[in-house]
């Protein structure tokens, strides 16, 4: 009879890929809010459910694809950061923008929508893919509420420690548990 320390345990390997979906074409580089509409206003004011999309961009404001990071319902859609950053990273993406639609076509942002800004701002600057805008479009394509434009986009402000011996960790680290200093 085996015992449970000779039990074997299978561990699963993973790979996460880009995968590339048909093309929304831009040659043009996304220096604005009014851009970002342009290039997908009229597609996302026709989906019947709010959809959230991540669009990365290079340093020169080119697009490198777009990411369609959450659909929900009607109104409401589900945005966890780890999903909204993953085609980011992938994607070697030096900015990035978000945007999203509300299907009534009421374009003030609710307090998910202002609460998911002023996260991803704060994790943007901690990834170093700043967070230029977040655009919400419904109604026709040619209306929308920009955070930016609106002045109201949360900038983060974080300060890092050059000495490490003002570094104050509340809990002390796995290493130094059972040690005193």
């Amino acid at each position: 009879m085996k015992s449970k320390s000779d039990e074997v345990f299978s561990l699963d390997v993973v790979s996460v890929r880009l995968v590339k979906d048909s093309p929304i074409f831009s040659e043009r580089p996304i220096n604005n809010p009014g851009d970002l509409v342009e290039l997908l206003g009229e597609y996302m004011c026709e989906l019947d459910r709010e959809v959230i999309c991540v669009v990365n961009l290079r340093n020169d404001g080119i697009p490198i694809n777009c990411h369609f990071a959450s659909v929900g319902a009607v109104n409401h859609a589900i945005a966890h950061p780890r999903e909204l950053f993953k085609a980011s990273i992938l994607s070697n993406a030096s900015h990035m923008m978000l945007i999203h639609n509300h299907p009534s076509g009421k374009l003030q942002p609710s307090e998910d929508d202002t609460r998911l800004t002023d996260r991803m701002v704060n994790l943007c600057q901690h990834m170093g893919i700043p967070l230029l805008d977040h655009v919400i479009v419904g109604g026709s394509n040619q209306e929308y509420f920009s955070f930016c434009q609106k002045k109201i986009l949360p900038t983060a402000h974080i300060t890092y420690e050059s000495n490490y011996e003002m570094i104050n960790f509340p809990i002390p680290m796995a290493a130094e548990r059972g040690r005193s200093r």
